[in-house]
């Protein structure tokens, strides 16, 4: 939902959208996998009580796209699990041995973005800037894989999101004058491409969480991003093998194919650029589309909804932790 003024409530088993006090939409509990609110719109409490019951995530989002909150009902899953999942986040190698899985993965399916822009656009890309780009992240990875230290991992990782990103501008093949990046940067976001890579690493994030917390797993205890109160470590963790893949491909496909234009970002006096209800409703509805498309899970071998993704990771994480797999099979698509 992105109208601010809309109320969302309950009638039974549905969920009721209303606006100005008139009901414009409604739909069953059991057709949601999740509810994302955006701006400052409410939820009655008899909402709330029954995404609960039913394990529909409801989450909260500022109108710039910043997670705010989220209802949730009893903790769920095996306890055995979670004290697994303790266990192994106190245990320094093993941390490191996980966080090389997800740099490593994300770094690969970084390259995978660039080869497939010099495969597929080879006439509109800047072929040696890219394959350079790609060179360094091989380098880069290989240094990650090998290091026996957690912060020289991070500073690996640092190195080549900036790599990857100095030339994501090469990716954007329409729309030039009006879609471009300096970097990445956010809180606030600086430029419209930054302004939906991060609205769209929010939805990504909300997926992952959800997933996490199906399968038993604490979201908040990871073995990459620093504990810190309130952060959702192991769902960041989680998020990076995803984002080259799920959002960043996404958010080019929006601009490439000229789905959103410019006039749908307003730069603010305080410089942070936001996306107007349009735009956002746009990117959500392309969100969603994406979800439903099918791919062969690289590790599981079978068709699974792009949607299921971070389910399927989930579950492998569990089984890992469990020592139902020797390694955690990142997710790493070609």
């Amino acid at each position: 939902m992105t109208t601010p003024e809309a109320y969302l409530s309950r009638d039974g088993e549905n969920v009721v959208v209303r606006l100005d006090n008139q009901e414009r939409f409604r739909i069953p509990i059991h057709n949601i996998e999740g509810i994302v609110c955006m701006g400052f719109m409410g939820a009655s409490p008899a909402l709330m009580s029954l995404c609960a019951e039913r394990k529909v995530a409801l989450s909260f989002v500022s109108g710039g796209g910043y997670f705010l909150g989220r209802v949730t009902g009893p903790v769920s899953g095996n306890v055995l699990l979670r004290r697994k999942q303790y266990r192994v986040a106190d245990n320094p190698e093993i941390c490191l041995k996980m966080s090389q899985l997800f740099v490593a993965g994300k770094i690969l399916n970084s390259k995978t973005v660039l080869q497939r822009a010099i495969r597929d656009h080879a006439q509109n890309v800047n072929i040696p800037a890219l394959e350079e780009a790609i060179s360094k992240l091989t380098f880069c990875q290989k240094q990650a894989q090998s290091t026996m230290n957690q912060n020289e991992l991070r500073g690996f990782e640092g190195e080549s999101a900036s790599i990857y990103f100095l030339v994501f501008n090469e990716l954007i093949l329409h729309q030039k004058d009006d879609f471009f990046m300096q970097g990445r940067n956010r809180r606030p976001p600086l430029d419209n491409v930054n302004a939906l890579l991060s609205f769209v690493y929010t939805l990504l994030m909300h997926e992952v969480r959800a997933a996490l917390e199906c399968v038993g797993l604490d979201p908040c205890v990871g073995f990459f991003h620093v504990d810190r109160p309130g952060r959702l470590s192991l769902a960041l963790d989680m998020m990076e093998e995803f984002r080259p893949f799920l959002a960043d491909r996404l958010v080019l496909s929006l601009i490439n194919r000229k789905q959103i234009c410019k006039s749908g970002f307003t730069k603010q006096p305080a410089g942070g650029i936001i996306m107007d209800d349009t735009t956002r409703k746009e990117v959500i509805s392309a969100w969603q589309k994406r979800k439903q498309e099918e791919i062969t899970h690289p590790y599981l071998g079978e068709k699974v909804p792009i949607g299921l993704l971070p389910y399927c990771q989930a579950l492998l994480m569990a089984r890992y932790l469990r020592d139902d797999l020797d390694n955690y099979p990142v997710f790493i698509y070609k």
